[in-house]
């Protein structure tokens, strides 16, 4: 089978190559999926380049998330069937023909889900809607978040909507405004303006914001502990520009606030199964019914993931890239 191995630690784009494997035997408790389409995210960037949480062994296979179809059962397994559409978060070297995983953590795919959805409901979109969750706000509280222009920021921006949490939005460059609005997203200013914390008291009325999310790091995260309320929580959900946050020690103590870390695989790995279970029928009702959207940017062949890796480090891209097998 075809899957996607990389030598060394280093650019995607420079160090992937597709090489021949043995396809995979299921054991006990497992189930072998082909792969159909599976997305690039930061986080497997970060792993191809060592610098993640989680670092394999070299040569290492590569890839998280990915929509597959059952093509072999292990030895107990009864809640799958061969042939049913699957969706997994959490298998680490997805980009390959067909990979070895174990069937509790699958997700079946209802038909009114496209592919293209399916193939990135677990990662993004579930950490958000868990991310949500942690936050611990209700309907008609205020909360702020940077990045609003990337992929969560987006699909923040939407559930919180769909749950009538207010979510205010900032990005760096006015331009990112009309961008998120061509999408139906409001509430948006840009730092780059002089006035924002003013554009941001009145879009906000005056309104206390309980809960911020930081997705860059460096001074973006001391702009949106700025804008909290007292006993405000800031979580730090990413560090796109910067591994260190910088904030106020005044805007710390005067506020009383609160600062978390949130890291979704360890965050979802806790949350009781019921409760995991409801949050994954929120989302596909809401990708259903058009509330929150899934775009894709490209689909790339698995032999041209460096040209896929590229177009998904671009500036501006709106939607996942993914990687067909």
């Amino acid at each position: 089978m075809r899957a996607l191995i990389h030598p060394s630690f280093g650019e995607a784009d420079e160090v992937l190559s597709v090489q021949d494997r043995p396809v995979p035997e299921p054991g006990a408790g497992q189930v072998r999926l082909r792969i159909v389409l599976s997305p690039i995210h930061n986080h497997d960037l970060w792993t191809i380049r060592g610098t993640y949480g989680f670092k394999p062994e070299l040569p290492a296979a590569s890839g998280t998330e990915a929509l597959g179809v059952v093509d072999a059962l292990g030895e107990g397994v009864e809640n799958l069937t061969v042939g049913q559409r699957v969706t997994t978060g959490g298998t680490f070297g997805a980009w390959a023909e067909y990979v070895v995983t174990g069937a509790a953590g699958l997700i079946p795919v209802p038909e009114s889900l496209s592919d293209e959805s399916a193939a990135q409901l677990v990662s993004m979109p579930f950490s958000t809607i868990s991310l949500l969750h942690f936050l611990d706000v209700k309907e008609g509280d205020w909360i702020v978040q940077n990045a609003a222009n990337g992929a969560v920021g987006r699909m923040l921006a939407q559930l919180g909507a769909a749950r009538g949490v207010n979510v205010l939005g900032l990005v760096r460059r006015s331009a990112g405004i009309e961008e998120l609005r061509a999408q139906g997203i409001e509430n948006v200013i840009a730092t780059d303006q002089n006035d924002w914390r003013e554009q941001a008291a009145q879009l906000t009325g005056g309104a206390p914001i309980v809960a911020g999310v930081d997705s860059v790091g460096g001074a973006a995260a001391g702009e949106v502990l700025s804008l909290l309320a007292e006993n405000g929580t800031l979580v730090a959900f990413g560090a796109m520009n910067s591994p260190t946050m910088e904030i106020a020690s005044s805007d710390v103590i005067f506020k009383q606030a609160t600062v978390k870390g949130f890291w979704g695989s360890k965050v979802i790995q806790q949350l009781e199964p019921a409760l995991r279970g409801a949050l994954f029928g929120e989302l596909i009702q809401r990708v259903t019914e058009g509330t929150l959207t899934l775009p894709v940017a490209g689909v790339f062949d698995a032999a041209d993931v460096a040209d896929a890796v590229r177009m998904s480090m671009t500036p501006g891209r709106v939607g996942k890239v993914l990687l067909r097998f």
